[in-house]
């Protein structure tokens, strides 16, 4: 069996991979992601969360480096932060909202583990979206709940994606 071995935290810090990679107590791990249904509906939330900045007082970051824990780092399919945050290069803070996307060869198990690192840090909304399947989901560190009406939102602002409407944007030619 094969061992991995560790990089160290500043290594990781001053080194620009691409595509960017979690970092889990030393392992860097490369992220699922490159495939049309992925891109397309990360570039679709991230546009339908600028469109509505101003009226959600809001910023959607594209693989944005969340430090989750003193030694893990997670790379956010789409980080949403309140207009308010701090404008860091690294978030160290709990962001309004992550939003994973799932990519063909993810599974709900390791998206647990992200889940619960985004949980760890104290973000409190949390969705993930499966392009293949054509369903999304709420997390938490108790699992994922499909919205039953088919709305993802974040109670007490306006912030609702229609998932009907989503899905359809992602089907056009």
């Amino acid at each position: 069996m094969a061992t991995a071995t560790l990089i160290p935290l500043s290594e990781y810090l001053r080194t620009t991979y691409r595509p960017d990679r979690d970092f889990l107590a030393g392992i860097l791990k490369e992220r699922n992601m490159g495939e049309q249904p992925h891109a397309h509906i990360q570039g679709i939330l991230s546009r339908i969360f600028g469109n509505h900045r101003h009226d959600w007082q809001v910023r959607a970051l594209p693989e944005q480096r969340i430090q989750t824990s003193a030694d893990h780092f997670r790379i956010a399919d789409v980080c949403v932060l309140r207009s308010s945050d701090p404008k860091d290069p690294i978030i160290r803070f709990p962001p309004l909202l992550c939003i994973e996307i799932l990519s063909k060869d993810d599974t709900l198990g390791e998206l647990q583990l992200r889940v619960n690192d985004y949980a760890g840090l104290g973000v409190e909304h949390i969705w993930a979206v499966d392009p293949w399947k054509r369903l999304a989901y709420v997390a938490s560190t108790r699992g994922f709940l499909q919205p039953e009406d088919h709305i993802l939102r974040i109670p007490n602002t306006p912030i609702q994606i229609d998932l009907p409407t989503l899905f359809a944007e992602l089907d056009e030619n």
